[in-house]
């Protein structure tokens, strides 16, 4: 704890790894952090085997982290592979810290369980998508989707009306291309009154009728 009041002292950022501590050592370590005089703390989920192995990390865990110590949170990887930190992304971890090596065989104490260039360089991009994928919540229309909105049914007259016929079952039908009122209204239009010439493969349009 004193070393962490001293490094809080400083003013600089502090990143704080949790491999080894429970959730009480943990708060312990936060609030001495605060004490100290730390404005801008991130803890890491960390599981300290060397390799650790995936399913030891629990990712869930960073979700309640989130939210018993509000503070930024990330995840200190140790497994052999990429997929558990890339994963992290999606449960909200906005720091990944690997061990990083120029060569696996180069015989240094972590070189057997770190990431080389070409896996550093895979992770920085997976990490981005997933990020980038998270977005917000939204259940409109995408840009990626707006060409196909075609290929959504809609209504489309497929028998000819005339002025003062009753729309039934035989002049409507939920067909695609998307141009016309949503299927949803089908039972709604039935019985309607329309007031125009409308001919067959016509979408359907709200000023083509008129309630009965």
């Amino acid at each position: 704890m004193p070393l962490i009041k001293y490094v809080a002292s400083t003013g600089k950022p502090m990143i704080i790894s949790t491999g080894l501590a429970d959730a009480g050592e943990i708060q312990e370590a936060v609030d001495a952090a605060r004490t100290g005089g730390c404005k801008e703390l991130a803890i890491l989920h960390c599981v300290s085997g060397y390799p650790a192995l995936a399913e030891d990390y629990n990712l869930r865990t960073l979700t309640d982290m989130l939210q018993r110590y509000g503070l930024v949170t990330g995840l200190s990887d140790h497994t052999l592979d990429n997929n558990t930190a890339i994963a992290s992304v999606a449960v909200g971890s906005s720091i990944i810290e690997k061990h990083f090596t120029l060569d696996r065989t180069g015989g240094g104490p972590d070189d057997s369980f770190s990431l080389e260039p070409a896996q550093l360089a895979m992770l920085c991009k997976a990490s981005k998508t997933v990020w980038s994928a998270m977005g917000r919540v939204d259940y409109g229309c995408k840009s990626s989707e707006q060409q196909n909105l075609k290929f959504r049914r809609s209504l489309y007259v497929v028998k000819n009306l005339q002025p003062g016929d009753i729309i039934t079952a035989e002049h409507i039908r939920s067909v695609r291309p998307g141009f016309g009122l949503a299927p949803k209204r089908y039972e709604e239009v039935l019985g309607k009154v329309a007031v125009e010439h409308v001919k067959s493969g016509t979408a359907l349009a709200e000023s083509m009728f008129i309630n009965n």
